[in-house]
């Protein structure tokens, strides 16, 4: 993997509120090279979310409900193709976390993503070892951001979308979200 193509993902942190409460929200954005249409197909389809992000099934619609994959239960809460979807996660009514995936045209029709990723939680539990869930998020947009780059592109190739933690080529996505991510918490915490 090339350093661009782990570079082109940039990373933000700020707080708001959800219906569960306060949240911090990892936002990742980036930019890729394909027609809104195809990036809003490869975000919401489900055959084509099981080759780069997770195995998505149930029913996707406003108010219905979805798993995905290791990453738990869902619902769907809004839908305006081909621009804005938001989630909840994590079960519960509240759900502790929210997604928000934003997508709008940048130039030369290419689109731009911003993938929202809001929670109340303070900590995950991976592997009996306690971690920042902020923090977290890193290890598992990094890679998927870059996997979406190269499905889209055509030059993915087969993957199991479970296992993108453990591929080589893909720790550098791995390692820049997590640093960055780890600075941001950091600043977060002293704010």
């Amino acid at each position: 993997m090339s350093t661009t193509e782990t570079a082109k993902t940039d990373i933000e942190l700020y707080r708001r509120e959800i219906a569960a409460g306060e949240a911090r929200c990892a936002v990742f954005r980036r930019v890729y090279d394909a027609s809104i249409e195809d990036v809003w197909d490869a975000c919401t389809n489900p055959d084509r979310l099981a080759r780069w992000y997770a195995p998505v099934a149930g029913e996707l619609r406003p108010g219905g409900d979805f798993t995905q994959g290791d990453f738990g239960p869902g619902r769907v809460l809004r839908c305006e193709a081909p621009r804005l979807l938001t989630v909840a996660l994590g079960g519960g009514d509240p759900a502790p976390d929210e997604i928000e995936l934003r997508l709008s045209e940048g130039p030369d029709g290419t689109t731009i993503l911003e993938f929202e990723h809001a929670t109340t939680l303070d900590e995950h539990n991976i592997g009996g070892r306690l971690f920042d869930a902020v923090y977290c998020m890193g290890g598992g947009y990094g890679p998927r951001l870059v996997t979406l780059d190269r499905h889209l592109r055509g030059t993915l190739g087969e993957v199991d979308a479970t296992q993108l933690h453990l591929r080589e080529d893909l720790r550098p996505a791995i390692e820049h979200a997590m640093s960055t991510l780890a600075d941001l918490v950091e600043k977060d915490k002293n704010r």
